[in-house]
């Protein structure tokens, strides 16, 4: 695994737009590791959020499963509703029209 595995991961999720949400899947298709959607939740879990917008990042479905990470029960959910993404039974509202894929980074250089 590369060694700036987690400093990549934080450099996706910081570019993931307020009141949009990506998946531990995209990110780890556009980093070049498709099958390391649960190293990009280790790196998550162990990122500093005061800088990171963690909360962005949910599964294939929009369920909110690193919500156990934050600090209180709901903060995750809070921090999207903050941000105007609707949750229901931990899972993210409109969660197709809400989805942003990393690749747009690859089409903004071209």
């Amino acid at each position: 695994m590369d060694p700036d595995f987690y400093d990549k991961v934080y450099q996706v999720v910081k570019q993931i737009p307020f009141g949009r949400v990506t998946t531990y899947g995209a990110i780890a298709k556009f980093i070049g590791v498709k099958k390391a959607s649960r190293m990009v939740g280790w790196a998550l879990n162990n990122c500093k959020r005061d800088y990171i917008p963690a909360h962005r990042v949910v599964n294939r479905i929009g369920l909110l499963t690193g919500k156990a990470s934050f600090p209180g029960e709901n903060m995750m959910e809070d921090l999207l509703a903050s941000e105007g993404v609707n949750v229901e039974n931990n899972k993210v509202v409109d969660f197709k029209q809400l989805f942003w894929d990393p690749q747009i980074l690859l089409k903004e250089f071209e």
